[in-house]
């Protein structure tokens, strides 16, 4: 019989929560301190992310913005906790 293969430990926590194809809202409902990353980025977008990009994929807010998106999929999972 063949063994299964399993991960190393702490593999599973190296797996960001937080993908590209998720929405504004989808992480802010999930993780509230999200919000203030957001707001960090207001000034560079010209306008308030939460307020006008709430139901886009942080793809499409990175796209629409030139933010650079691993940077800010690395600060909402650190402000996810």
């Amino acid at each position: 019989m063949k063994e299964k293969s399993q991960a190393p430990a702490g593999a599973l926590s190296s797996i960001p929560r937080i993908r590209p194809d998720m929405t504004v809202l989808d992480v802010v409902a999930a993780w509230e301190p999200t919000q203030k990353v957001f707001s960090s980025y207001d000034a560079q977008a010209g306008e308030c992310i939460c307020c006008n990009a709430l139901f886009e994929s942080l793809e499409a807010v990175a796209r629409r913005y030139d933010l650079d998106l691993e940077k800010l999929l690395a600060e909402l999972d650190k402000a996810a906790g």
